[in-house]
């Protein structure tokens, strides 16, 4: 069996580089020889890091010719189908499914979480695509919703997000270890943003408070050097010792740091899930509603939104001391929410897998160069 994984892969983002790590996890766990190739920005690291074979993802030729020789196309996770963030990402990703689409192979949307889909074009182009995919599951009821609304027929399924499914009690991170902190300790995930001027300000002056109540702050970059550089500028604004995580750390030592944390403060969706597949209790601040959504399914509290003035540095503090006022009951509440999605989280992948094995076509030989191309710009 040989499957296709289109994501935004290869470009250093901790979040989605995880979702590609549970996944692999997940269709391993259930079909140990399954063929895995991905299409990656970054082709050679990502066969190197997660023993895979990796396609560049900006040459169409070599995308056609590995949709060609498998037995189906997994899309996702992530947020890909939006165009918030660019106008680019509904035509690559959709594109890609197409391929797959004219070249009669299944398709799967895998937990992925949707929109804003702003453009009517972009949601005609959704329409279509997603009516003939072969499984469509979602991360959120928003999703679905949002789906529904722009006329999509095809049956969607709501699934846990695919980096639920990991088991981070064996991850550990010898940066923590070697920090030696005696107090609790609050890990950190902000990323960059256009109006941030209120927000990080009240960030910074809300975390003085807590190192002088004596908690530790320790910043996670999720995406690489942009969450770095932004951890940097939050930490530069605080009057108090504050402590930056090394942004190229793996993705099972940025689970840990933020599993051996007290609390969580995040705006990463992925720092939220990775404190929630820990059981570490956090307190959000939104930018998307995709931060809303997660929040609220596993029963964690939402400062408010990134460009609001209806929350200050006094809100930061109270919410996460409440947190600290009855700690194990916190502790006990995240757990009793996360651990149903953790044992359904590989779900997705078995589904994928029962989906091809139902189907007898015998996957075609490569026929693309193993050596990537430079991505085209």
């Amino acid at each position: 069996m040989r499957v296709v994984l289109s994501g935004y892969y290869g470009f250093d983002n901790v979040g989605d580089e995880a979702i590609l790590y549970a996944i692999i996890h997940s269709l391993r766990e259930y079909y140990p020889g399954i063929e895995i190739y991905v299409l990656s920005n970054k082709p050679e690291k990502t066969a190197e890091t997660y023993r895979v074979k990796a396609i560049n993802r900006w040459s169409l030729k070599e995308v056609r010719a590995a949709i060609k020789s498998s037995d189906g196309l997994i899309s996702g996770g992530g947020s890909l189908l939006q165009d918030e963030t660019g106008r680019k990402s509904i035509p690559y990703y959709a594109g890609v499914m197409k391929i797959a689409q004219q070249l009669k192979k299944p398709v799967f949307v895998y937990a992925q979480g949707m929109g804003p889909i702003n453009s009517k074009v972009n949601q005609m182009i959704v329409k279509h695509v997603l009516n003939a995919v072969t499984l469509l599951t979602v991360r959120d009821q928003q999703s679905k919703q949002l789906l529904e609304k722009i006329g999509v027929r095809s049956q969607i399924d709501l699934v846990p997000d695919p980096v639920m499914g990991l088991d981070a009690s064996d991850f550990h991170s010898s940066w923590l270890q070697q920090q030696n902190f005696q107090n609790k300790v609050i890990s950190v995930s902000v990323r960059d943003w256009a109006n941030d001027v209120y927000a990080f300000h009240e960030i910074a002056a809300g975390l003085d408070q807590l190192v002088n109540k004596g908690y530790e702050i320790v910043f996670v970059p999720m995406h690489g050097k942009h969450d770095f550089k932004t951890s940097q500028q939050v930490e530069e604004m605080m009057k108090t010792k504050a402590y930056v995580a090394p942004h190229d750390s793996t993705i099972q030592e940025k689970m840990a740091i933020i599993k051996e944390s007290d609390v969580l403060f995040g705006m990463r969706l992925h720092a939220l899930i990775f404190a929630a597949v820990g059981y570490t209790p956090f307190v959000a601040l939104s930018y998307d509603p995709k931060i809303d959504s997660f929040a609220e399914i596993v029963g964690q509290p939402v400062l408010g939104h990134v460009e609001t003035k209806d929350w200050d540095q006094a809100d930061l503090v109270k919410a996460i001391e409440n947190i600290f006022t009855d700690y194990p009951n916190e502790m006990e509440k995240i757990k009793k929410e996360v651990t149903p999605l953790q044992k359904s989280a590989n779900e997705t992948a078995r589904a994928v897998i029962n989906s091809i094995e139902s189907s007898s076509a015998s996957p075609a030989p490569l026929a693309y160069s193993a050596k990537p191309k430079e991505k085209i710009r």
